[in-house]
């Protein structure tokens, strides 16, 4: 039985992630990580404190952590539960459907390749909305090199967070352990911050997503460091040893454990400098740069970028595959 239902998790892993690479999310077609955050947002609002205290609202947003966690967790099982209950095969394409939602790789590059193609057109005005759309700093007085960098750093930093991890996740535990972590994410990206508002109200989720990112970050990294050395003329471009050099040398170059972990690999895999001062709703926020500066940026390392993001989840993917046929071979005997 075991055996059995390790065959249909990896089959429909394998076309949860071959759905996402052909149509990534489907616009107009209810997402789950959209009805997670409807339930954070609407938890927000019966949990925030009226009275101003640390303490309580500390308090208070570790319990609505708790509740998001524990409701998507149960909700998601109890919805696949019914489904493997009705038929396996029936099961499994709701894994393989709730797997493509929980991957963003086909999305990550859509949306960063729209900047790509502004640039390119010359349309500075239109990249820099575009690239509005994916970071949360402000774009509207970058030139075109910072552009291409704040585009270049989102696909390093989401190769973990909207790749890999959840890839990790859910080949682990299924969309169960997947959508739990996309709940860990949205929480920490809606909540995270430290301002006047959410300092003490999102320092759970902040702490839990630096906790549930630690491991798969640096897997990330290292993903992106071998996929640098993948051989052809799609890779020339990219440094394999430069990548794991500037990651040893820049990965901890964040107050984050984890972001600049692939970001570090990134910019040493493709010879640019990243990270850098950076200007957030008018207030200019100090960040260490990252990677030495081998040559100009230009629009073709967002092209780059997402080259890399695709083939370290390729090799993510086959050793996922790997591990599970070794232990599949261990139940047959």
């Amino acid at each position: 039985m075991l055996k059995e239902y390790m065959i249909l998790h990896l089959i429909a892993l394998i076309c949860g992630y071959i759905l996402d690479l052909l149509i990534g999310d489907p616009h107009g077609i209810p997402h789950p990580v959209t009805w997670i955050g409807s339930m954070i947002g609407a938890l927000e609002k019966r949990l925030f404190p009226e009275e101003r205290d640390p303490a309580r609202e500390c308090a208070r947003g570790t319990v609505l952590w708790i509740i998001a966690a524990a409701v998507t967790f149960l909700l998601t099982l109890s919805v696949l539960a019914a489904a493997y209950c009705t038929h396996p095969f029936a099961g499994a394409a709701l894994e393989a459907v709730l797997t493509c939602y929980i991957l963003a790789a086909r999305s990550l590059r859509d949306e960063s390749m729209k900047v790509y193609e502004d640039l390119a057109a010359g349309d500075l005005a239109k990249a820099r909305h575009d690239l509005s759309m994916i970071v949360g700093r402000d774009t509207q007085n970058l030139d075109p090199a910072a552009v291409t960098r704040a585009a270049v750093e989102t696909v390093a930093e989401n190769a973990s967070d909207g790749v890999i991890a959840p890839l990790l996740y859910t080949a682990i535990g299924g969309p169960v352990l997947g959508l739990l972590y996309k709940a860990v994410n949205t929480m920490d990206s809606m909540l995270g911050y430290r301002n006047d508002r959410y300092e003490y109200f999102g320092k759970t989720a902040a702490k839990m997503d630096d906790v549930w990112n630690f491991i798969p970050a640096r897997i990330s990294a290292l993903l992106l460091i071998a996929a640098a050395a993948f051989p052809g003329e799609m890779f020339r471009e990219m440094d394999a040893g430069n990548a794991y050099r500037i990651w040893r040398r820049d990965r901890m170059k964040h107050k984050s454990p984890n972001s600049a972990q692939t970001e570090s690999a990134c910019a040493g895999a493709l010879g640019v400098r990243l990270g850098g001062p950076s200007v957030y709703k008018g207030v200019l926020v100090e960040k260490p740069c990252l990677g030495d500066e081998t040559r100009p940026s230009c629009p073709e390392d967002i092209r780059l970028a997402n080259r890399l993001m695709f083939a370290a989840e390729a090799v993510a993917i086959a050793g996922i595959a790997g591990i599970a046929g070794i232990l599949m071979m261990g139940l047959i005997r």
